[in-house]
């Protein structure tokens, strides 16, 4: 299921991350990366802001779209 549908406050394993290798590779720096956690803190009109290694990290719909949890 993509990130976008997790509910709010739960924790969430990262399964795999789509798009091309750049996108990849900047989500990856940003701690995003296949068998970590994510935590979603908030949702407002689709964006979302997430928690990833005590860190809170902005993502659009599309970019959160590309991550599977």
């Amino acid at each position: 299921m993509p990130l976008t549908m997790a509910p709010s406050g739960s924790a969430n394993r990262v399964k795999k991350i789509n798009g091309r290798d750049d996108t990849r590779r900047f989500l990856e720096s940003l701690g995003l990366v296949e068998g970590g956690e994510v935590t979603v803190i908030s949702e407002m009109g689709g964006n979302l802001i997430v928690n990833v290694k005590d860190t809170r990290i902005a993502l659009s719909k599309s970019m959160a779209g590309r991550i599977l949890v």
